[in-house]
């Protein structure tokens, strides 16, 4: 793991998408298209809104997130509308966003149809993070129902999720098509979340899922 601290949460947010933009600028330049897979929540918000006035030829680069609340669009629990609002306009309104919610009471009702253009996308260019304190990253919760096959090497690219600590049943990316990731980032803030990751690191990656990524990660931690 890569751990990069910085000494506070603005100068981390700006770097990090300075980071994100050249890695995908590069891509661009080798790719007719490009995947940039992110998280929901607000931590990753201020770097959306910088990545949205970037000079980048956006028209040519997909959008999906990590994972999504089995939620409508309307609802403010929902990461689609929240990257609509947040990443999804000025420069990168061009950008191609693939769903990870249909008009369908549950998600398993919703995978077939999410899932062609989910796999398309694949491999990632780049990937962003998050990571609760309680050691989730994506909807792969400790606990969830579908967690072991979540991080087995035989799962499918997307799947249903129901966890304790989830709220409403989700919907996926699973761990083997998270890790297709050229480049990837955790962000993280805060004494609990990083003493939180130094705890993942004594973990199994059922007990920690943030685990399966860290090898590979680049994390952005800042007070």
């Amino acid at each position: 793991m890569n751990f990069v601290e910085f000494p506070d949460r603005e100068v981390m947010l700006l770097d990090l998408a300075n980071k994100i933009a050249g890695e995908l600028r590069a891509a661009l330049e080798v790719e007719d298209r490009v995947s940039f897979c992110v998280p929901g929540g607000t931590t990753p918000g201020p770097v959306f809104d910088i990545l949205s006035g970037v000079s980048l030829d956006w028209g040519r680069v997909d959008v999906l997130l990590n994972d999504e609340r089995w939620v409508p669009e309307s609802s403010e629990r929902s990461n689609t509308a929240l990257l609509k609002r947040r990443l999804l306009v000025g420069q990168a309104l061009a950008a191609r966003l693939i769903p990870l919610h249909r008009d369908v009471p549950t998600p398993e009702e919703g995978l077939p149809g999410l899932m062609p253009a989910v796999e398309a996308a694949l491999p990632l260019n780049v990937l962003l993070l998050g990571m609760g304190t309680d050691m989730h990253t994506a909807s792969l919760f400790p606990g969830a129902d579908q967690l072991e096959l979540g991080l087995s090497e035989d799962a499918p690219t997307l799947l249903a999720m129901r966890a304790p600590g989830a709220g409403e049943p989700r919907i996926t990316l699973s761990a083997k098509a998270l890790k297709t990731a050229i480049s990837t980032h955790i962000l993280i803030t805060g004494a609990e979340k990083r003493a939180a990751l130094e705890r993942a690191e004594t973990l199994s990656e059922i007990e920690a899922p943030v685990r399966a990524f860290l090898a590979d990660a680049t994390v952005h931690w800042a007070p």
